[in-house]
């Protein structure tokens, strides 16, 4: 089912986000989570894939294990990094034959040793154009996009990074889906000003459930979030005990994700990181 179907059938669309593992034991473990959240009934299931596009075959892998052996539907994540507008359409095609009809459309990070975005020979230089080829060359799928609460970290104001998002909606995106936050007020507000801009596509909030402080924090310095003062106090009373970390996490995001769902958003979308314990016990909390 397409990303717009999906939006336009289900009243709250639930969805999760995951990550090619490395390893054969990684694959047998992620089937196992997912065969777990599978019960809560997402609406899809995410695939990620590697920098400069390291993992693609093994997304489209997973994309088909998605779709055949759990019976959901896939998204693949789809950058413009390391490929020209010819190797796009390739591999577009290849996700076409392989039965996927939703892509996260994104332009991607700087490929390493790189300071900044460098468009391949031949190549695109942003999501929105990336939206553009898809919907030239394959006019009927489905297609998200990011959108940042707290602005991309490369932005230079946030005025300048919701002008960025309007022109992949403008190009054809179906829904945005948000970079991970931890301060409901942000998302609210981010969602109110895109109202104002015009954007009318779903707006969707995307939740990261903390059980690791230290992994949390890396990523945190990576993207730039705003994390509450009081919550990084608890976790960092708790640094020696895994388990009293996690259950802080579980429950920060249970009170977000409720919270969320009574300011109406249309779904949640769950940065799993391959495990489904925290998001078992979130959603047992909500749904």
């Amino acid at each position: 089912m397409r990303l717009s179907q999906i939006f336009q059938q289900r009243k709250f669309v639930l969805s999760i986000e995951i990550f090619p593992p490395k390893t054969v034991e990684g694959d047998i473990a992620l089937k196992r989570h997912l065969e777990t959240l599978v019960q809560f009934d997402p609406a899809f299931i995410s695939c990620t894939y590697g920098a400069g596009g390291s993992t693609r075959d093994r997304t489209l892998q997973w994309c088909k294990t998605i779709q055949g052996e759990l019976t959901r539907t896939a998204m693949a994540h789809f950058t413009c990094v390391g490929s020209s507008r010819e190797e796009l359409e390739q591999w577009l095609s290849e996700a076409v034959a392989g039965g996927v009809r939703n892509i996260m459309a994104l332009r991607g990070d700087p490929q390493h040793g790189q300071a900044a975005f460098q468009a391949a020979e031949g190549g695109l230089s942003h999501a929105n154009e990336l939206v553009s080829l898809i919907r030239e060359v394959h006019s009927g799928m489905g297609i998200g996009v990011a959108g940042y609460p707290e602005k991309h970290v490369e932005a230079p104001s946030l005025d300048v990074d919701l002008a960025h998002l309007k022109t992949k909606v403008d190009a054809g995106a179906d829904a945005v889906f948000t970079q991970l936050f931890f301060v409901n007020d942000n998302f609210l507000r981010f969602r109110d000003r895109c109202e104002t801009l015009g954007i009318r596509i779903p707006i969707v909030p995307g939740i990261m459930p903390i059980t690791d402080f230290a992994r949390i924090q890396r990523i945190i310095s990576m993207c730039g979030t705003q994390f509450p003062a009081e919550l990084s106090r608890r976790l960092e009373a708790a640094k020696d005990d895994a388990a009293s970390q996690f259950e802080i996490g579980v429950e920060h995001a249970i009170s977000q994700c409720e919270a969320l769902k009574a300011a109406g958003v249309p779904g949640i979308h769950f940065y799993a990181l391959n495990k489904s314990d925290a998001c078992q016990k979130i959603l047992e909390a909500i749904q």
